[in-house]
């Protein structure tokens, strides 16, 4: 059951006491009824969870299909269109994720085995439990460096090298792959992917750049030959580096660095030229075979290589050392983070690029997933590679079988490939980290933000400073934190615009942006342009009073405000704080003969004022559909005030309408407007 209208005709004459000769002389442009809500609504809210009840899955299949995503694609899958692409991506990401395995793990503080093992059963895992069709999962640079730098606090190989020491530092990575992925298991479950969007991209460029300078410097030990601090803030490493430069040794150097041109070559070479798109991918195996030739040839005494490496697939085996979680903790949940952001962001771009959908909450279980697997067969930390997925998307990857046959590639190396990667230097595998990281310094980033937001842009160079001399751990949550106080800033200060009337029209806009607009005198008009809630109530409080001032001492301004007209259509949500607010505002506004009016409150808005009785309070008859229903109001009553014969008669031919409907002029009727300095 619908509620008459508000407003109408009569309504004005009635309020202003006009005779009915006045009443019949003139015809007063009509406002229009806002509809308020009713017991109508509650029904369409039942009938809307009844059909958000119908749409869940009515089948086994599609059940199946939520929980393990890749019966998607294997129910429609096209050997004749895909099964060609998906090979040659499965085979082009399988050869390029062998070598730089192997170096994330040493980047870790690991044996290289643990880096082949991270890359074979999350791949696996990924491909039956992710949403993603394109995303390359395994170990990546920065996981590595943060599971070094929390582990390096714990065990220091350096000073204790023993096989026990290093086992029980092995131990303890599993571990974290295991802790990783019930965090993220529990965070898809529990559906609150949404709390990535908290954390801004800027936030993220600074941190992977500083970090990505970091990684690099921390594999400089392995061009100069000599040792060097594990760390993750730049001034140690700088003081490790130059501190042992008289042991510095040319021949891994000018190895590394040969190694580290043919990688950067083949990377643009694969990037500027499309049918080269493949020597991209190339470069990390090219890299492997040039460097363990020279060295099986000419047995340089000065170049470390990789050692031996266990041949044959994992074992399964439970994660140990349950008493250090407490430790380890703070890091897996920042590894999770970190994790999520860059794959997400990834799936999410490749999946539009396509032309499918992502669900944030899907891809966070199909990752905690990988990560659980892996660590009972001995994986580190894992999440999706930029690189590695960019190559699979170049190579026309169409499905997870991409995936499964980079696993398989992935076992076939553990089983028969293993004794011949002991012969590779440890400085091949430091170019390969070096040219991945070298992509992640975003330079360009900095430059663009210091021309469109120069807050943003000391928001990147705060994530940037903070992680590069406080550390990875400090800088992420110091940049998050900045990151979260914008968040708390904006909401907590909302824009709020004085509305005007442009000219010839019945549209308000805001007058900073349109200084042609006309403003009333004795009028405020305000647009809120947030939702109204505890945090931002007592800024807009405060704004509103501030215009009330302003206009009040304003000396071009013959009259004080008698009326402050509230434009809601922004206004998407109002608490219960700000209820409150609102009627200490009329309260306040009242006392002083100011009135306050309403105009455009949305569904929600109404509901909650109207349950709070707020129409009642105010009284109906100031709640419009339009800002302009509620200003013709207002400077109705503001006439019966304080009359002018002259004034009283010209807006009264500005509200009559002729049976063409022409409304005077602007100039016609400018005895009841002024520009917006005036207010």
């Amino acid at each position: 059951m619908r509620v008459s209208q508000i407003h109408s005709v009569s309504d004005f004459h009635g309020t202003l006491g006009m005779d009915k000769a006045q009443s019949s002389s003139v015809r007063v442009k009509r406002v229009l009824p806002l509809q308020r809500p009713t017991d109508e609504g509650v029904e369409q809210s039942k009938e809307s969870l009844k059909k958000w009840r119908l749409s869940w899955p009515s089948s086994w299949i599609e059940w199946l299909q939520i929980f393990i995503p890749c019966v998607r694609w294997l129910r429609t899958y096209d050997f004749r269109s895909y099964l060609k692409t998906d090979l040659m991506a499965g085979i082009t990401v399988g050869t390029m994720l062998v070598p730089q395995a192997m170096s994330y793990a040493a980047l870790a503080g690991l044996e290289s085995i643990y880096g082949l093992y991270a890359g074979l059963v999350p791949v696996f895992a990924y491909a039956i439990f992710g949403s993603s069709r394109q995303l390359a999962v395994g170990p990546v640079a920065l996981v590595s460096l943060l599971v070094s730098n929390v582990l390096a606090k714990v065990v220091d190989l350096q000073e204790d090298q023993s096989d026990e020491a290093v086992q029980y530092y092995s131990d303890l990575a599993i571990l974290l792959a295991l802790m990783v992925g019930v965090i993220e298991c529990l965070m898809g479950i529990l559906r609150l992917g949404w709390l990535i969007r908290f954390i801004s991209h800027t936030v993220i460029s600074g941190f992977t750049s500083a970090s990505a300078i970091v990684i690099a410097l921390s594999q400089t030990k392995y061009f100069l030959g000599y040792s060097v601090t594990r760390s993750s803030k730049i001034i140690p490493l700088f003081e490790s580096i130059f501190s042992g430069i008289g042991e510095f040794k040319w021949r891994p150097f000018a190895l590394g660095c040969v190694m580290l041109g043919i990688l950067l070559t083949m990377k643009h070479l694969g990037k500027t030229r499309k049918k080269l798109r493949l020597v991209r991918a190339a470069g990390p195996l090219t890299a492997v075979i040039i460097g363990t030739l020279f060295a099986w040839v000419f047995s340089p005494a000065d170049i470390t290589l990789v050692g031996a490496i266990p041949q044959g697939l994992p074992q399964f085996l439970v994660p140990k050392h349950f008493d250090k979680v407490p430790d380890l903790i703070g890091t897996a949940f920042l590894i999770s983070g970190v994790a999520i952001l860059e794959s997400v962001g990834i799936a999410k771009a490749l999946a539009a690029k396509h032309g499918y959908e992502i669900d944030s909450n899907q891809e966070l279980f199909g990752l905690g997933v990988a990560n659980v697997c892996g660590s009972f067969f001995s994986a580190y930390p894992t999440t999706g590679s930029f690189s590695r997925s960019a190559v699979n998307n170049e190579s026309g990857a169409k499905t997870g079988l991409a995936g499964i046959i980079t696993g398989a590639v992935m076992a076939a190396a553990l089983i028969f490939l293993t004794p011949v990667f002991a012969h590779v230097p440890q400085c091949t595998l430091a170019a390969i980290v070096v040219s991945a990281v070298l992509g992640l310094i975003d330079y360009e980033e900095p430059m663009f933000l210091w021309d469109v937001d120069k807050r943003d842009f000391l928001l990147w160079m705060a994530s940037f400073v903070f992680t590069l001399f406080l550390g990875i751990e400090i800088g992420v949550l110091i940049a998050v934190g900045l990151s979260l106080a914008f968040v708390i800033y904006e909401s907590a200060n909302p824009h709020v615009a004085i509305l005007g009337r442009l000219p010839g029209t019945t549209v308000y806009r805001n007058i900073q942006q349109y200084p042609e607009a006309y403003t009333y005198q004795g009028i405020v008009i305000v647009r809120i342009d947030a939702p109204m809630y505890f945090a931002n109530i007592s800024f807009i409080k405060e704004r509103l009073r501030k215009y009330e001032l302003q206009s009040e001492g304003n000396e071009q301004s013959s009259k004080q405000v008698q009326y402050i007209i509230l434009e809601l259509a922004p206004v998407t949500h109002i608490d219960s704080s700000a209820v409150l607010a609102l009627k200490e505002l009329y309260e306040e506004f009242k006392a002083r003969n100011i009135q306050m009016a309403l105009s455009n409150p949305n569904h929600q808005v109404m509901v909650t004022l109207g349950k709070s009785h707020i129409p009642e309070i105010m009284g109906k008859e100031w709640y419009f559909v339009r800002v302009h229903d509620a200003v013709q109001v207002c400077l109705l009553h503001m006439q019966r005030r304080q009359p002018d014969a002259e004034g009283q008669d010209q807006y009264y031919d500005y509200l009559s309408q002729n049976s063409k409907g022409r409304m005077l002029t602007d100039s016609e009727a400018a005895p009841l407007l002024t520009r917006k300095g005036d207010v």
